[in-house]
């Protein structure tokens, strides 16, 4: 009976501390919530203006997402302290630095894609809306969190890569400065005029709308000699920071307009032979002599 006893009389203590530490633990969350408010209100209004003059949109979302996470650990550390517990907020703060190795070991994924997208955000690899391949993935940039780096792909698919995937692969970036080169192949038979047909091709992408002719020049190249054509690659730019025309609507309509105009000049573009045989007729040997 004694053990029920000390158990009850332990139980009262608790419970006479809760009754008189309400007050304080009232106080403490009306004062938090007030803090909490505030601080998200100012966060609120800096993230909009840093969205607004920002040129990096990327940052500027990383930071979004990383203050939010800063506003309430503030405001759980001073709750902490405001109902006399300021050892357990120290602590805390103490043992960040300790436990952060065993959370290292325990959750290595989440660290290091977590530290990947801090990396990515101050070194800004991409920005959003570039176009970029990493590992198998190839697409446009949407977004980066403090996990995953989000990616629509060509064919409308969303990927979301985690940042430590990136950090350790290259990454290829084809629209950070504004350039972006795209190629296509013209087969020619092999009794045309080489010369003329390329001096062609330039001047049709010269005056193809999107196509760049100045900072970057349209090439003509004989890139090899086929079974029944000379093969032509055909190299164009275009300007990625335009978005009045898709780089692949661009190509699309020079790779037109360069085949109507080397028909117009009467330049052959065969297609592939193929030689058909047919051994129905032919004798079969049956690979055995006789002997007398």
């Amino acid at each position: 009976m004694e053990i029920l006893e000390d158990i009850k009389a332990q139980v009262l203590s608790y419970y006479d501390a809760f009754i008189a530490a309400i007050p304080k633990i009232g106080i403490a969350i009306v004062i938090v919530a007030i803090v909490y408010l505030f601080l998200n209100f100012v966060r609120r209004k800096v993230i909009l203006l840093v969205k607004r003059n920002a040129k990096d949109k990327l940052l500027a979302n990383f930071f979004d997402s990383s203050s939010r996470i800063a506003v309430k650990l503030i405001c759980l550390l001073m709750f902490l302290y405001l109902i006399g517990h300021s050892a357990i907020a120290g602590t805390i703060l103490g043992a960040a630095t300790v436990s952060s190795f065993v959370i290292g070991f325990a959750f290595k994924d989440i660290a290091e894609n977590f530290l990947a997208g801090v990396i990515m955000a101050f070194s800004r690899p991409f920005n959003v809306g570039d176009t970029v391949m990493t590992g198998q993935v190839e697409g446009r940039i949407i977004g980066l969190s403090l996990r995953e780096t989000h990616i629509k792909t060509g064919d409308g698919k969303d990927v979301f890569v985690p940042n430590g995937q990136i950090i350790k692969s290259p990454l290829f970036n084809y629209t950070i400065d504004g350039y972006m080169r795209r190629s296509f192949v013209i087969g020619l038979d092999y009794g045309s005029d080489i010369e003329k047909a390329r001096s062609i091709i330039i001047d049709v992408l010269n005056n193809s709308e999107g196509v760049l002719s100045e900072t970057k020049k349209p090439n003509t190249l004989i890139k090899e000699f086929g079974p029944s054509t000379i093969n032509i690659e055909v190299q164009i730019w275009v300007n990625t920071f335009d978005k009045s025309m898709g780089a692949s609507e661009i190509q699309s309509q020079a790779m037109r307009r360069v085949l109507n105009k080397l028909e117009e000049e009467g330049i052959n573009l065969p297609g592939d032979v193929i030689e058909l045989k047919n051994y129905k007729d032919l004798p079969i040997s049956t690979g055995s002599t006789s002997q007398n």
